[in-house]
């Protein structure tokens, strides 16, 4: 495990109970820290007051950006309707999208999305479902190039949506993204990466219940040897609600505990608050980024950034938080951007430290 460097410094009035909303913070220059069990079975020690390092040293570090639901499609693949993302993608070049945050993850390692839809150029047919309403997604394979061009690295296909078509449709969309260059990952394949001498495992999962965390775990497990962090980036829970259940809370924290570094979440297409278990970040939901499902979404969501870094042969940790508008204007165009309004800033940010009941 790791030891982590960053949280927010102030005390926190929970909204829904105190072990779901513990500080946090988003500046990484000041430090939390804590001491956390290594694969080895040592305990790691905190690092001192403020985290310097010498120039040597300073190479070994990476930066990871997560953001929430990309849903690059519209409804049943539709591309007729003026100004729904299917017939935005035909009139855009695929930068469009990602414009106004793509030189952010230019300047990252590697950015982390959730990719909510299919991609395909075959006439499939919708796979039956149970749950009502029910929606399907899809866009052309060209559309993949849509995350790319945004300097997307690494997407999760561990969702409720990459399979609306089926078998095929899910390989076509892996296939799509795959062509672009990006690295996918779903239950029964993480995605390892290495920067700068630091191995990162990423299991990627649907996570719908308590009991999910076993299966979950044995995945991480299976990695721990070749990574020096694993990361769980899962999909799950209840829409619309700014609070985790306490189901999801609890699986979480038994990730932390059996050795997870990080763990991120989607699907409620909403925010909901982060916490620091045992020294490791938990946050719950990420809410949506280019989300083509809903042309009026909860205009509200975040860039989650982690920063690892390597001393003295010992992985720490420090985070920040970038709140975003899921789109401007008076409907969504597909386009999230830096909140640079300070109250609306801040309004998130309190949200995520448990402060206020809802992020706007």
């Amino acid at each position: 495990m790791i030891c982590v460097l960053s949280v927010f410094c102030c005390s926190v009035a929970a909204s829904c109970s105190d072990s779901v909303n513990p500080p946090v913070r988003t500046d990484p220059s000041t430090s939390y820290q804590t001491s956390r069990t290594g694969q080895s079975g040592a305990t790691r020690p905190p690092s001192g007051e403020g985290g310097t390092t010498t120039p040597k040293e300073s190479l070994q570090k990476v930066t990871l950006s997560f953001v929430g639901d990309c849903l690059i499609a519209t409804a049943d693949g539709t591309t007729h309707r003026p100004g729904s993302l299917n017939w935005t993608a035909d009139r855009q070049p695929p930068s469009y999208f990602f414009e106004k945050v793509a030189g952010i993850f230019a300047n990252d390692d590697f950015t982390i999305a959730n990719c909510e839809n299919v991609f395909t150029d075959s006439d499939l047919p919708p796979v039956k479902k149970k749950q009502q309403p029910a929606f399907w997604f899809k866009s052309a394979t060209k559309n993949a190039a849509i995350l790319k061009s945004g300097n997307v690295d690494i997407v999760s296909l561990a969702n409720n949506h990459t399979d609306d078509y089926g078998a095929q449709g899910f390989d076509d969309t892996e296939n799509a993204v795959k062509s672009t260059g990006i690295l996918t990952g779903y239950g029964g394949k993480p995605v390892v990466v290495e920067k700068n001498g630091i191995r990162i495992g990423i299991v990627c999962c649907g996570f719908w219940d308590y009991n999910q965390h076993r299966g979950i775990v044995n995945e991480m497990k299976r990695i721990e040897e070749d990574t020096d962090i694993q990361i769980i980036f899962f999909h799950g829970g209840t829409e619309k609600i700014h609070q985790p259940e306490e189901w999801k809370v609890s699986g979480a924290r038994e990730l932390v505990d059996a050795g997870a570094d990080l763990v991120v979440g989607g699907h409620p297409h909403v925010l909901q608050p982060m916490e620091i278990y045992k020294g490791v970040p938990i946050v719950y939901s990420l809410g949506n980024f280019v989300y083509g499902g809903n042309t009026m979404p909860e205009n509200r969501t975040i860039i989650f950034q982690a920063f690892f870094e390597k001393i003295d042969g010992e992985i720490k940790l420090s985070t920040d938080i970038i709140p975003c508008y899921v789109y401007g204007g008076k409907t969504n165009n597909w386009q999230p951007y830096p909140i640079e309004n300070k109250t609306h800033k801040s309004r998130v940010l309190d949200f995520m430290k448990g402060k206020r009941e809802l992020p706007y």
